[in-house]
């Protein structure tokens, strides 16, 4: 379709910028217009901005919607595409190709004109060609040949449809391209109905999208009905709200976050949801307050240094575990289900005994169950209990389950992931319907009780696994809680030292020197491995051991556990004779002297100095006698 008469008219607007309105369609004679306004070349002979691959591949993760969503259907034309000596496109809204397939010579003809992935193909760039033209009018096109403003497509054909979502907002196109002479009437037809397929899709998924949100915000009501709430896609435009903010902002649903955030509420923590099929974020639940006057910022300053926070352990300093603290404080007043994640040996019970402590529940009884270490035959009448001859063994007087013991006060499941399956299902009726009937019973016994789990594993992996049901999944993740590993809070070390050997009245020589030092091992056992190693060096140590002999010992006490960890402090006091070291090797001890000194002997923070891997540091401690 590259005729004569196309050909002869582009180059008379190029030359002379004359152009007869009845020679060319309405749209094309409004591009061309647009690139001589926009001063395009037109005689460009390939495309000339192009995506690094670190660059493609932020813009693929920022359109993974649209690509998983379109490639299905892309997929689906491939084989009639390559037959028709075409390929398929899909470009963001920015006008790059982020993909691209289909006949191979078409492929290769393509990539001469850097028609490939990572090219930005719009107006601005090429000129007029069915990319850019449809992000500019919004509308299908198709171009075939001299139609196109630059040269570069001149032996193309190109049929381009955009892709909206159900918000309305563009999010791509899809275009189907071949050499002129493949070109058929047909093209346009096809990625008009793939476009529509896509947008079908998309429009689907929202809705399951936007149904589990509102699903996730009724447990929330559910599960505490005083607690203000907001919930809000991906853009933030609110899908629900817990009753008494409905009640005051009947037009809220629709709204944006931002709009509600200034009409005197704040934003206390944000808790992410998950769409149940891939584990993506599909939205958020924004726990609010109302926005406290100077009066009563008074009264509440003053009502809470008359309640202080209760921590049974060592706070720190650390940041990451401050943040922690924050959400235990913010959560502890209500009656939420709390859910507690974190490495073995971390400290989930001493978070999960916080909540309880700080709570209008203190005073009754704070009921821990370890779900790992009860056989699975035994688990239900331990959480149950049962009545008198309920079963061969039974005690003569029944046993009160863990959920009846804790009555008015909080059971604490650790290791929630280790419940067997059937279990799975009796405790989710008991969490929905607050009652419980003990083993050999038909009396149902009303619970008033707060509800903490914890456990050390990927509960969603386990989720998409099959072996934790989702539905109490959701019922027990109201409100998560991540306790941070001991590797990530490094700078509350010294203070756990001093804290677990006063508490314990171990004497240990140089305790400060010994914490600072224990700030180099990465502590894969947590708080837990440090307690244990504070224990084994108070029983090993004598009162008169010197400094450099305590500090050999930590080290290697910890090498027990792990001997491929270095002595690194051992190796401080091993001699090496200068005469042998390079003069390079000179410098390097230079330099990694200098830094420890920089860093107080922190060896991590010494290699991250010298810009070196940790590794490579050691090794040199080791060789040099430092």
């Amino acid at each position: 379709m590259n005729t004569t008469f196309h050909f002869d008219t582009w180059k008379r607007f190029v030359k002379e910028g004359v152009l007869d309105s009845s020679r060319l369609n309405k749209r094309i004679m409004e591009s061309w217009h647009r690139c001589k306004k926009e001063e395009v070349n037109p005689y460009l002979n390939k495309g000339l901005h192009l995506l690094s691959k670190e660059e493609l591949d932020i813009k693929k993760a920022k359109n993974s919607l649209l690509i998983e969503t379109a490639s299905p259907f892309i997929k689906k034309m491939d084989q009639a595409i390559k037959d028709s000596g075409m390929m398929a496109l899909l470009v963001d809204p920015d006008g790059y190709v982020l993909s691209l397939t289909g006949n191979e010579k078409t492929l290769m003809d393509a990539h001469r004109i850097n028609f490939v992935e990572g090219v930005r193909w719009t107006e601005g760039e090429v000129g007029t060609n069915a990319i850019g033209t449809a992000l500019q009018t919004e509308e299908a096109v198709i171009i075939n040949g001299a139609e196109h403003y630059s040269v570069a497509s001149h032996q193309w054909s190109c049929s381009a449809t955009p892709i909206f979502h159900d918000n309305g907002k563009l999010m791509g196109v899809i275009d189907v391209s071949c050499p002129v002479e493949y070109s058929h009437p047909f093209m346009l037809g096809m990625v008009t109905s793939i476009a529509y397929a896509i947008e079908k899709e998309i429009s689907k998924r929202s809705y399951r999208e936007e149904l589990a949100l509102i699903q996730q915000a009724a447990h929330l009501a559910e599960t505490y009905p005083t607690q203000l709430f907001i919930v809000s896609n991906q853009k933030q435009m609110i899908i629900s709200a817990s009753k008494s903010v409905r009640k005051k902002f009947p037009q809220l649903i629709g709204m944006n976050l931002n709009e509600i955030i200034h009409k005197g509420y704040q934003i206390d923590a944000e808790m992410p949801f998950h769409a149940k099929e891939d584990n993506i974020i599909i939205g958020s639940c924004f726990f609010l307050s109302e926005v406290i006057t100077q009066h009563q910022n008074a009264t509440f300053a003053f009502s809470s240094q008359l309640k202080p926070f209760i921590y049974k352990g060592e706070c720190g300093t650390s940041e990451i575990f401050q943040n922690t603290l924050n959400k235990v404080k913010l959560v502890a007043p209500t009656d939420a289900t709390v859910f507690i994640s974190g490495e073995t040996g971390s400290g989930k019970e001493l978070i999960a005994r916080a909540i309880h402590d700080n709570s209008s529940r203190k005073n009754g009884p704070f009921i821990s169950l370890n779900c790992g270490a009860i056989p699975k035959d035994l688990m239900e009448s331990e959480l149950f209990g049962y009545v008198e001859g309920a079963f061969t063994g039974a005690r003569r007087q029944g046993y009160k389950g863990k959920f009846e013991q804790a009555q008015k006060g909080t059971i604490f499941l650790d290791e929630i992931g280790e419940i067997p399956h059937t279990m799975q299902v009796a405790l989710l009726r008991v969490l929905q319907e607050r009652k419980v009937a003990p083993i050999g019973s038909t009396k149902e016994i009303p619970l008033d009780v707060r509800v903490i789990t914890a456990t050390h594993r990927d509960i969603t992996e386990l989720v998409k696994e099959g072996d934790f049901r989702e539905d109490l999944y959701y019922r027990l993740n109201v409100y998560p809680i991540d306790v941070p590993p001991l590797r990530k809070r490094k700078e509350d070390i010294p203070h756990l030292v001093q804290y677990i050997c006063q508490k314990n009245n171990w004497n240990i020589v140089n305790i400060k020197d010994i914490s600072t030092r224990l700030t180099d091992y990465d502590w894969p056992g947590n708080i837990r491995e440090l307690t244990n190693m504070l224990e084994r060096l108070h029983i090993m140590v004598p009162d008169n051991q010197s400094s450099k002999d305590i500090l050999i010992n930590c080290i290697e006490l910890l090498k027990i556990n792990h001997p491929s960890i270095p002595s690194i402090i051992e190796q401080e006091y091993i001699e090496v004779d200068e005469k042998n070291l390079k003069a390079r090797e000179k410098i390097q001890r230079d330099l990694m002297l200098e830094a420890l000194k920089k860093t107080k002997g922190n060896v991590t923070a010494a290699a991250k100095l010298l810009d070196i891997p940790r590794s490579t540091f050691y090794k040199r401690l080791q060789k040099f006698g430092m």
